[in-house]
């Protein structure tokens, strides 16, 4: 599934749904750790994929022809490139190819960061 299909999914379940078995196991951790780290994030679906928020935006996820990305903006990249540096790595994004391990724990702390970051943000608007 591609952004430009006409038939967007319509729930992250049906987004998972509309990949093959090996790949919805891989899909169906990253969520589990996503919303483990985020429980009062909004889940929804954006630009054709999962998507996250929660005091603004937190992460995004896909699955492409040979690799799932993670999406946590340039934050979230920035704050663990040392722990990311054995995956492919671009401004906002974190790309593990299909068949290697997934490290759904540290997919957890960067949201957790996320969240925090993200709240602090939300407070210091608030003051203004």
């Amino acid at each position: 599934m591609s952004q430009g299909d006409r038939n967007m999914p319509e729930s992250v379940e049906d987004y998972i749904a509309g990949f093959p078995p090996g790949v919805r196991s891989v899909l169906r951790k990253m969520r589990a750790a996503i919303r483990k780290a985020a429980p009062g994030a909004e889940e929804r679906i954006s630009w054709g994929m999962p998507a996250y928020a929660q005091d603004g935006m937190l992460a995004f996820f896909a699955a492409f022809e040979k690799h799932v990305s993670f999406f946590p903006g340039p934050e979230g990249i920035e704050k663990f490139k040392k722990e990311l540096a054995a995956y492919g790595t671009s401004k906002g994004t974190v790309r593990f190819p299909l068949g290697t391990p997934v490290p759904y724990g540290l997919i957890g702390r960067i949201v957790e960061f996320r969240v925090k970051e993200n709240k602090a943000r939300a407070a210091a608007k608030r003051k203004k």
